[in-house]
């Protein structure tokens, strides 16, 4: 939220002029609690008290720069992990080959399809939330039918929002085989495609329309591990695991959401992550804040902290490890 419901400023502003304004006249700016822009009164029930509005402004930026650090740290971390493969790629002759550049949908797609012609053993596929056009999954039957027909095996992990999408549902429903793995998680980072373990597709733009082939052996090495530490967290498609009810009465999506919350993401954040639109995110937000008995946004971070639910073991059937 970045602005305040329809009686909310003025009701603020009368709030800041009197020192206090009545509880009843406030229940007319929901907004206002939210905000965390007004807080009981310590000498009378019925009132409310506002808080300055310097403290407020700090309240709602903190989580949006811990944020941003986290990005930064991450970028760090990135260029850290990827520092090795840079210096070996500078001692050989060979780096040209090792790492290129794709652009244009049509030249990604003829490199996915020639790598997927030569792939004799594995194919191991990153999918992030997204509508899948008719073009795109008729697109997906052709490249990966031969590939069933040639026995190889095939891993696809989703979030868990694809639980709810027609169109992944349909598609895996018509790849059901058992080669075929399909797997979901609460959070994905970008798209991935490997194939028997020597060649990699990741995307370098937004709009997926420039990406990297990469087959630097250790480079691709990297991120096959990556690949098995999500998988083994993964719970199966055709499971019910993150969706059931835990015993604690959260589930495991919620838990999720739960973590997110109390490091201080915003619900635009915490949707973007868990692949999911900020209306569904807020409908989880509300659920998770009646099975905790929260009052109020600003009492929820609180009550998940005190609950204990985030020490909890969330461990669902399929994510013990077995492939």
């Amino acid at each position: 939220m970045t602005e305040l419901c329809e009686d909310g400023g003025r009701i603020y502003a009368t709030a800041l002029r009197a020192g206090r304004v009545a509880r009843a006249d406030a229940e007319a700016a929901p907004c206002l609690l939210e905000f965390a822009l007004l807080h009981p009164d310590p000498d009378d029930p019925d009132w409310l008290r506002p808080v300055p509005p310097t403290v407020a402004l700090a309240h709602r930026l903190a989580p949006i720069e811990r944020e941003i650090a986290d990005r930064r740290r991450m970028s760090i971390e990135l260029a850290d992990a990827f520092q090795p493969y840079l210096t070996l790629s500078t001692q050989t002759t060979t780096t040209s080959d090792s790492i290129v550049v794709l652009e244009g949908g049509d030249r990604i797609n003829e490199a996915l399809n020639l790598a997927t012609e030569q792939c004799q053993t594995e194919v191991l596929t990153v999918h992030p939330s997204e509508r899948l056009s008719e073009r795109s999954v008729l697109r997906g039957l052709e490249r990966d039918r031969p590939l069933i027909e040639r026995g190889v095996r095939i891993r696809t992990l989703y979030q868990h929002t694809a639980r709810h999408s027609p169109e992944k549902l349909a598609y895996a429903a018509h790849l059901a085989d058992g080669k075929v793995e399909y797997r979901t998680i609460d959070e994905l980072v970008e798209r991935l495609i490997i194939c028997d373990e020597t060649v990699a597709f990741i995307p370098i733009r937004d709009d997926h329309q420039v990406a990297l082939e990469l087959r630097q052996p250790g480079l691709v090495r990297y991120l096959v591990k990556v690949f098995e530490f999500m998988w083994n967290r993964a719970v199966p498609l055709n499971t019910d695991g993150p969706y059931e009810t835990a015993r604690d009465g959260i589930t495991d999506i919620q838990h999720s959401i739960a973590k997110l919350l109390v490091e201080g993401h915003v619900d635009e954040a915490i949707a973007r992550r868990l692949g999911m639109n900020v209306r569904t995110c807020r409908a989880h937000i509300a659920k998770l804040a009646q099975a905790l008995g929260s009052g109020s946004r600003a009492q929820l971070g609180y009550l998940i902290a005190q609950s204990g639910i985030l020490n909890q073991d969330t461990t669902v059937p399929g994510q013990d490890g077995q492939q």
